[in-house]
C-alpha cells in the first residue's frame, strides 16, 4: 500500500493471533504503511486492539484500546526513512513506553515525546487506552527549535495545555476528516501551536503560537462545546468560557475576533437548528414550541420574532412549505 493513497481516516480491529492472511495483511496495509509501526501482542500470543485515526495536513491524530498489543518502531520498520515525532497520551490503564533502550512508565493523563527514527514502541495490557499525535519533526521544529530536549520525558497532561491539547485532539479527529483540505491543514497547525507551546517555546514563537493556533484552536472547543449545548436554555458566555478555561471577557473577545458575538453564534446555531427540526418529516407530529424549546428557545414569542427576521418566513410557513408535494 501507497503511502500516498493513505486513508485520511480509519476505524479498524484486530483480534487474534500474530500469524495468518488476514494479519498479514492488517499489519502491513494498516499498521506498517499508515501507522508506521509494526505491531505483536503485549503479553502472551494475542493481538486484541481497536485502532482509529485521521491523517491531517500530515499530522495524525490517533487512538487506540488494546487489552493486549505494543505498536513498535522496529528495525524493520525505521527501513522507511521516516523521522517524525509522536507524542504518546496515556488515557487509561497505563502504558509502558520504550524508547532508545530506556523504559517509561505513563499513568492515566501522562504524556511522553519519543523520536520515531530510533528503537521504540508502546506497550498496552488490561484494556488500556492511549492516543497520539504524529508530526513531521520539521513542522514541529518550525514552534519549538529545542524539541529533542523534550524527548522521552514524563510531561504531566493535566496542566491546562495538556488538557487542552487532549479537548482539541478529540475535535480534530471527529471533524477532520469531514472538513476540506484547507481546513485540515488549519486543524494541523493549531495541533503543532498547541503541542509548541505545551513543551515550550522561545518567546517570538510563543507569541506566534498564541495568536495563530492557541486562540483558533480554543475558538473551535468553545465552538464545539455551544454546538453539544444548544438546547440548554440557560447556556451563557459563563458557562463556555469556564470550561475552556478563560474569564468570560477573554472569550468573548475570542468570538470578537471573527466578527461575531458569543451571542450572535449562539442565536445563528440555534436558528439553524430550529430549521432542521422543522424541515424533519419525523418532527411533524411535534408542535412548534416543542421543536422551539429542543433548539434552546424557551420564550416561543421571541423565537418566531427572530426566526421571521432570520429566514423570513414564520416557522409554521417553514413547515408548510415542507409539507407541501413536489409540483
Amino acid at each position: 500500500m501507497d503511502q500516498a493513497v493513505a486513508p485520511t481516516s480509519f476505524v479498524n480491529a484486530y483480534t487474534g493471533p500474530p500469524r495468518g492472511r488476514d494479519y498479514e495483511r492488517w499489519r502491513e496495509e494498516l499498521c506498517r504503511c499508515t501507522l508506521r509501526v509494526d505491531v505483536q501482542p503485549g503479553d502472551g500470543d494475542i493481538i486484541d486492539c481497536k485502532l482509529q485515526g485521521s491523517l491531517l495536513g500530515g499530522v495524525l491524530l490517533g487512538a487506540f484500546a488494546a487489552s493486549s498489543s505494543e505498536f513498535s518502531r522496529t528495525r524493520e520498520s525505521l527501513k522507511d526513512g521516516y523521522d517524525g515525532m509522536c507524542l504518546v497520551i496515556a488515557m487509561s490503564g497505563g502504558a509502558l513506553i520504550s524508547h532508545a533502550g530506556q523504559q517509561i512508565e505513563l499513568s492515566e493523563s501522562q504524556m511522553c515525546l519519543g523520536d520515531m527514527s530510533v528503537l521504540s514502541g508502546t506497550r498496552v495490557n488490561n484494556e488500556g487506552e492511549f492516543r497520539t499525535l504524529r508530526i513531521p519533526r520539521s513542522l514541529l521544529l518550525t514552534v519549538c527549535p529545542r524539541v529533542e530536549d523534550r524527548i522521552g520525558l514524563v510531561l504531566n497532561g493535566q496542566a491546562p495545555m495538556g488538557e487542552t491539547i487532549l479537548r482539541y485532539h478529540s475535535l480534530a479527529a471527529s471533524l477532520g476528516p469531514h472538513t476540506d483540505v484547507v481546513g485540515q491543514h488549519l486543524m494541523a497547525q493549531h495541533v503543532i501551536d498547541l503541542l509548541g507551546l505545551f513543551l515550550g517555546t522561545d518567546a517570538d514563537r510563543a507569541e506566534q503560537a498564541n495568536s495563530r493556533g492557541h486562540s483558533a484552536a480554543r475558538l473551535d472547543l468553545m465552538r464545539a462545546d455551544v454546538m453539544a449545548s444548544l438546547s440548554r436554555g440557560d447556556l451563557t458566555i459563563y458557562s463556555v468560557a469556564q470550561k475552556a478555561g478563560l474569564s468570560p471577557r477573554h472569550a468573548q473577545r475570542i468570538f470578537e475576533q471573527t466578527g461575531t458575538t458569543f451571542t450572535e453564534f449562539l442565536l445563528e446555531q440555534r436558528l439553524l437548528l430550529a430549521r432542521k427540526l422543522l424541515l424533519d418529516p419525523l418532527n411533524r407530529p411535534r408542535k412548534i414550541s416543542d421543536l422551539a424549546h429542543s433548539a434552546g428557545f424557551p420564550d416561543v414569542s421571541y423565537f418566531n420574532r427572530v426566526f421571521r427576521r432570520r429566514f423570513g418566513a414564520t416557522p409554521s410557513d417553514i413547515r408548510a412549505l415542507e409539507g407541501r408535494p413536489c409540483a
